[in-house]
């Protein structure tokens, strides 16, 4: 089953990257209590994933903050160390990177794609949402190979 408008996220282990290495978190208690607007992409590094979809956060930020949002998280099925460093590529301050290696979130999302074809193994699908208390308020999820509601510019629409 796939998560919706309304419903409450898993409860499942993430991994912060931080300066200081990884951090283990739950997702319950880190999204409670703020408005966060997070978005998933299938690989860090991966082109459209680099190219444009960090890129939007990172220069939407402070919109996304006008509007109301507490904090942008990005996550993938990805390790927290190649997170944290596809973070510092961009040169982001305002993006908070949570991985999701064993890929327990989208799984419990119901929103993992299988990307073996292209050697990426299993995999989250490109999406966004906006989640407050822990509650997904506006759900996003791209087509197969798509790139336009998941984007920054979208998510600024609808807040």
């Amino acid at each position: 089953m796939t998560i919706a408008k309304g419903d409450k996220l898993p409860d499942v282990k993430l991994v912060k990257a931080t300066e200081n290495g990884p951090e283990a978190v739950q997702s319950s208690d880190y999204f409670a209590g703020k408005k966060v607007a997070l978005f998933s992409v299938p690989g860090a590094f991966t082109p459209t994933c680099s190219a444009k979809h960090l890129p939007g956060f990172v220069e939407k930020a402070e919109e996304l903050k006008a509007k109301g949002v507490d904090e942008i998280v990005g996550t993938a099925v990805n390790d927290a160390f190649v997170m944290g460093a596809w973070n510092k590529a961009a040169g982001s301050d305002d993006i908070t990177m949570l991985a999701d290696g064993n890929a327990e979130f989208v799984d419990a999302l119901g929103l993992t794609m299988d990307g073996s074809g292209f050697g990426l193994g299993k995999r989250g699908q490109r999406f966004s949402m906006i989640v407050e208390d822990g509650v997904v308020t506006e759900l996003n999820v791209e087509e197969p190979g798509d790139f336009s509601v998941s984007s920054a510019e979208h998510m600024l629409g609808q807040l």
